[in-house]
């Protein structure tokens, strides 16, 4: 039989590149929770069922956490928890999502085959904690296709299922044990053909590191060469695209036509979602999926700002073409720094559906009583009873029901977008700004993106394999490190057919194998950004001198700054400094119909605020939204009946108020007439929805 499923695997890996995802149709808002009835201390099924449904709980995902509980020995199926959740939620009205369980492995599969558990730079995994393996590892893919076949024979007729997870918050999980170093080498001969090449491209001669003979090609867990470890991130990255598209092939094999596939993206992490995930191409690997989904957390309280929520459901809204999404995971209490003060939680659930976000979905529904997330709390606490954020959260699901018409499947279009890029990630991370600076590119990619946020300037992601860079009039471009000469000179083309770019520093600087480019920087924009500089230092006591019309605190400078010389370029800010005095700092050129600002120095986020504000104006994108500014927050989208809803949040514990500048409209939670030009208070971490006449 394993022999069979081994010859099944084969073919799948085979084909898995060639299924076909297809948005679904969404019919209305989906409020909903992770459910886990194996972890539960007693019985309690039934009250559970009832409870969601007197909070407006239409939805839950099951089933990804325990592959142990569905099978506890090696072929032996247990669908008992599986079976019983679904029974009672489908008689109660409520949908399900089946994850597949392969993000934590079981004991058994452990001890038969240690060497599942990933080889990692620091060592092999323990087991214990989740996410240990190797994702690779055929052993390993063997299991995860016999439990996925086993559960979607068993679930796919269910009545109840309307969707399926694969895996959870997949990543390579640094695997990089002699199993992945083999299939690495493989995947260097395909790309570069000859050892010859890789020498000349990656520069191996430098310290002795030139292969002589594929036999004699190096582990990449010691390699002090920046590209090749940034090759061997882009080969990692590709081994969790190939996973799950994997699993969503095998999945689409079983699914009804009417149940969708989707996965739960995480972002990169500063004790809450932050960035772009360093070890996940997000665009690529949503290819394989019906629907894109992400977890977003975020901080609570006073730290509350909604800019995570804000940046987590626009680059989900982006993965698959500016299209809806799922927040697959939130919190509802989370961390004991998160207890939402009153109001939060409604503020945070609108929030996601202005992002374009059509399901909202807590992690986890019940408190869990021991092992590692004890105390991360679910929307229920410990004791299971009704608590300020349930009660509020009943709230929440009466107005989602009810909306849903007005509410669902919000269309969105931007004119500004930021292009991020995990090749310009991966190169940077290997230099930096230097040993011990702590500042790397979501640092700089989140300066622009809450600057754009708290002007409430709507905003997408690109990245260099988008179609639809052209489509926008403002592209920002943070750190693109690494790039092939093919994207440098789009983007030239971007700028002179009329769009405006703002690049920062290091931008142009390496080729697509993080090589650096032998001519003066920044290369081939700089045909565009009408400058050229060859050296760059640390700023000491250096400020910037211009008319920015900004305080001497927010004209300082940190970390890095390039000494520019333009050509072309007029310059916005030189250096205010005795030596680097002649030195442009900022600098901004007409090319074509379009316009090139470079940025040379990290600065504070008043300088580039300053910038992106001016770039908007220029774009004729600066309107009536503008005048709000954070911590009032406006959104707005199309929805299905064609009309326009406007979103408006107050980031604050003070009651605020702003004048609503559109045509009359509704207030879809008071069901109140709203004039054009009249004042709309806002009490603390309130919320508004007007749609328009």
């Amino acid at each position: 039989m394993k022999k069979k499923y081994l010859l099944l695997l084969l073919l799948q890996l085979c084909l898995c590149g060639h299924t076909f995802a297809q948005y679904p149709k969404m019919t209305k808002l989906l409020y909903g929770v992770a459910y886990y009835d194996e972890y539960m201390p007693y019985e309690r099924l039934d009250k559970d069922v009832q409870m969601m449904k007197d909070c407006g709980i239409n939805v839950v995902r099951i089933a990804e956490s325990t592959w142990s509980t569905v099978e506890p020995q090696d072929g032996v199926f247990d669908f008992t928890h599986i079976d019983r959740v679904l029974s009672a939620m489908h008689k109660g009205g409520i949908s399900v999502i089946i994850g597949t369980p392969t993000y934590a492995v079981p004991t058994w599969m452990v001890k038969k085959h240690p060497e599942i558990l990933a080889i990692t730079p620091s060592g092999q995994s323990q087991y214990g904690a989740r996410q240990n393996m190797d994702i690779s590892n055929v052993d390993f893919k063997f299991y995860a296709n016999r439990v996925i076949r086993k559960i979607m024979e068993h679930v796919k007729d269910n009545p109840a299922v309307i969707g399926y997870q694969v895996d959870n918050e997949t990543k390579s999980y640094g695997t990089s044990g002699p199993n992945v170093q083999a299939l690495f080498v493989k995947y260097m001969q395909a790309k570069y053909k000859t050892l010859d090449n890789i020498n000349k491209i990656f520069g191996l001669d430098y310290w002795s590191n030139r292969i002589n003979n594929w036999d004699d090609f190096p582990s990449m867990n010691g390699t002090i060469n920046g590209s090749l470890a940034a090759e061997f991130a882009k080969f990692q990255r590709q081994l969790v695209t190939d996973y799950m598209a994997w699993q969503a092939a095998i999945i689409r094999e079983y699914k009804r036509p009417d149940q969708f596939i989707t996965h739960n993206f995480d972002f990169d992490w500063r004790g809450y979602s932050f960035g772009i995930q360093t070890e996940v191409d997000h665009f690529a690997a949503a290819k394989a999926l019906d629907i894109a989904g992400v977890d977003i957390y975020h901080a609570s309280q006073d730290k509350l700002t909604g800019a995570e929520i804000s940046f987590g459901g626009d680059v989900a809204r982006s993965m698959k073409g500016v299209k809806n999404y799922l927040v697959m995971e939130t919190e509802a209490q989370g961390f004991p720094q998160w207890t939402p003060y009153p109001g939060q939680l409604r503020l945070q659930a609108f929030s996601h559906l202005a992002s374009g976000a059509n399901m909202v979905e807590y992690w986890p529904w019940h408190s869990i009583h021991n092992s590692a997330e004890t105390y991360w709390k679910g929307l229920l606490s410990h004791d299971f009873e009704p608590n300020p954020v349930y009660n509020e959260a009943k709230t929440i699901g009466r107005d989602f029901a009810r909306l849903s018409p007005q509410l669902i499947n919000l269309k969105k279009k931007s004119e500004v977008a930021i292009l991020f890029s995990n090749e310009a990630l991966s190169g940077f991370k290997a230099f930096g700004f230097g040993w011990g600076v702590r500042t790397g590119y979501n640092e700089v990619l989140r300066q622009f993106y809450d600057g754009l946020y708290h002007m409430n300037i709507p905003c997408d992601f690109v990245d260099p394999s988008s179609s639809s860079i052209e489509n926008y009039k403002v592209l920002i471009v943070p750190l693109l490190y690494a790039a092939p000469d093919s994207l440098l000179q789009r983007l030239n083309r971007f700028v002179k057919n009329g769009g405006h770019i703002i690049y920062t520093f290091k931008s142009g600087f390496s080729d697509e194998n993080v090589k650096v480019r032998t001519k003066h920087q920044p290369g081939i924009i700089e045909e565009a950004c009408g400058i050229y500089y060859s050296q760059f230092t640390v700023p000491e006591n250096v400020s910037l001198k211009g008319d920015l019309g900004l305080s001497d605190a927010d004209k300082k400078l940190n970390t890095w700054m390039e000494l520019i010389t333009p050509t072309t370029a007029k310059v916005l800010a030189y250096y205010d400094h005795p030596v680097w005095g002649k030195y442009a700092a900022i600098t901004e050129n007409n090319y074509g119909k379009g316009i090139a600002t470079y940025i040379g120095c990290l600065t504070t986020s008043a300088v580039t605020d300053k910038l992106l504000a001016d770039a908007v104006k220029k774009a004729g994108l600066w309107n009536e939204d503008q005048q709000i500014a954070f911590p009032v927050i406006t959104k707005s989208g199309v929805n299905q009946k064609g009309k326009t809803v406007h979103y408006y949040f107050n980031y604050s514990n003070k009651e605020t108020s702003f004048t609503y500048p559109y045509n009359n409209g509704k207030e879809l939670l008071s069901g109140n007439s709203v004039s054009k030009n009249t004042a709309v208070q806002l009490a603390p971490w309130d919320v508004k929805i007007i749609e328009v006449d």
